[in-house]
């Protein structure tokens, strides 16, 4: 048996019936042009073929006892019938069914007792694609890691017909730096900010007072800062990355502030619909990469949380974009003049508020730190295909805890951009709506601009 490690165990810990602590993803694929109704289940069968799994995908929890979340257990043997499935959707077969299934098994609980991760086949979409649905346990595999994995598992070939399964494709040497993740740093900063060293702790609140951070926990309380329950609601849509770069052109921003700014108009409209729209600003936590050309050479990942202000009390969508770029600037700048430890230790303590969050027990009484998590993920540039299947959309699916009831992530996906949203079921009524008010914010944007 292997130890786990604290960071790992801290979302062992943290789960519970409300929180699950598993991040997935859904894929959508176009079936190639001449396969049949039995593509999928040739596909199927092809995977369950290849039962030399690696460690990551044998590992759960080893019960000791009445001593639990100490050491992993490795199975020798893995029933791969379990873990992976194959499920059909209801008539009609929308791609709103597929989320509905999507949002259930989301919602679920992996079983503690087998290795803590699962893959669904499903097939039974009125327009002929099929979708491939993923979940791992945050404490064997972040996010972004999950992401890469299933992209090793595709190829830029159509005509490549080797059927590769994560599970069985072994570890990179040196793992690439995939970009900024909150969750990837959540775990270390929940064990560690308690015993940050006071010399740490002083860097911090120098920082912060010296300079002009956005500053956490002056956030507005809203509908979206609750305890939530454990059933989720997902939802999930691509946007062509052509209309925002244009977007970024015409206002001379970034593409994350483009994103940013179709985010805060989305929630803005979405609050307002819901009577709840606070008259001061929201506040994002948006993971962003500070590594600059000095550090090019350096090893591991520079992961900042930055705050941003989405000005989601300013009607003007033009002025809106305005004013997230200024502040996303303006912290970055900020961040690029600190020296390395008080970046590191200003992060831990914008995060602290949401890590705490994962620890058994405890209530959160101030206000929010801040009100949503909104996260780009680095994705592929280029078409990728699985077993000459075109992935059409690939929709990255975070984890809500208590206080953050929604969360947003996207990755690029060649020349689109996958937005996926999950949400608290009860504290996030029709979360569908924001698919719709993303694209109108989308349009606003690009009038006012006049992209």
């Amino acid at each position: 048996m292997q130890p786990i490690l604290p960071t790992d165990a801290l979302f062992l810990l943290g789960e519970s019936r409300e929180h699950p602590m598993h991040v997935g993803g859904l894929q959508l694929f176009e079936p190639p042009q001449g396969s049949g109704p039995e593509f999928l289940r040739a596909l199927s069968d092809a995977l369950l073929t290849q039962t030399d799994l690696t460690p990551t995908f044998r590992k759960h929890p080893a019960f000791l006892g009445g001593l639990t979340n100490v050491m992993w257990s490795s199975d020798k043997n893995v029933e791969l019938d379990y873990h992976l499935r194959r499920s059909a959707l209801p008539a009609p077969g929308r791609v709103r069914e597929l989320l509905e299934l999507t949002s259930r098994l989301h919602g679920t609980l992996l079983d503690r007792h087998r290795p803590l991760w699962e893959a669904h086949l499903i097939e039974g979409l009125d327009d002929g694609r099929f979708a491939v649905y993923t979940k791992f346990h945050h404490s064997l595999i972040d996010g972004v890691s999950a992401m890469k994995l299933m992209q090793r598992v595709l190829s830029t070939d159509p005509a490549d017909s080797e059927v590769r399964a994560p599970w069985s494709l072994p570890p990179r040497r040196k793992p690439a730096d995939s970009g900024p993740s909150l969750l990837r740093t959540l775990g270390q900063v929940a064990s560690s900010v308690a015993g940050l060293a006071p010399n740490t702790l002083s860097l911090a609140r120098a920082a912060l007072l010296e300079q002009e951070l956005t500053l956490p926990f002056r956030a507005p309380k809203t509908m979206l800062n609750v305890r939530i329950g454990g059933a989720r609601r997902v939802a999930a849509q691509s946007w062509a990355l052509e209309r925002i770069r244009n977007v970024k052109a015409a206002a001379g921003v970034t593409v994350n502030d483009v994103v940013l700014a179709m985010c805060a108009g989305a929630l803005r409209a979405y609050l307002a619909e819901e009577d709840a729209l606070p008259a001061t600003p929201l506040v994002a936590m948006v993971p962003v990469n500070l590594r600059t050309a000095n550090d090019a050479d350096g090893g591991g990942n520079l992961v900042g949380a930055i705050l941003c202000n989405l000005a989601t009390d300013v009607e003007d969508p033009a002025r809106r974009v305005e004013a997230i770029a200024a502040s996303m600037r303006d912290n970055k700048r900020v961040y690029s003049e600190l020296p390395r430890v008080q970046q590191l230790a200003v992060s831990a303590f914008l995060i602290s508020g949401l890590a705490f969050a994962l620890l058994p027990g405890f209530v959160q009484t101030a206000p929010p730190p801040f009100n949503i998590v909104i996260s780009n993920v680095p994705g592929a540039r280029e078409p990728l295909y699985w077993n000459g299947a075109r992935l059409d959309g690939n929709y990255p699916l975070s984890i809500p805890l208590d206080g953050q009831a929604l969360n947003i992530t996207m990755a690029t996906n060649a020349d689109q951009l996958d937005f996926g949203l999950v949400g608290c079921r009860r504290s996030v009524p029709h979360l569908q709506r924001l698919l719709g008010h993303l694209e109108t914010s989308l349009k606003d944007l690009e009038r006012a601009v006049r992209a």
